[in-house]
């Protein structure tokens, strides 16, 4: 499975969306690499930039939000929340 994180990863406190959801897989017992997309500070210098940067992410969740979790099988899940309770009513 991959986790697609903003480019502060498992690098920044638990408190931030992306440690969070990694945290979360971690806790369960879940192996997964992750992969980092561009464009996660949202200003407005970066807005032109952002829809490059997030393509992958978009054609993958019809979002440019992360994080997003693909699942070995295909599945998509997206936010945190929803990685979090995914991993916790999954373990590994």
């Amino acid at each position: 499975m991959v986790l697609y994180t903003c480019g502060q990863k498992k690098t920044m406190p638990v408190v931030h969306p992306c440690a969070k959801a990694a945290a979360a897989l971690d806790r369960a017992g879940h192996p997964y690499s992750i992969e980092t997309v561009g464009g996660y500070r949202l200003m407005p210098w970066t807005w032109p930039s952002r829809a490059k940067e997030r393509a992958k992410i978009e054609r993958l969740s019809g979002q440019r939000a992360v994080p997003i979790l693909v699942l070995d099988d295909g599945e998509v899940i997206t936010g945190t929340r929803t990685i979090v309770e995914w991993a916790a009513d999954h373990p590994a």
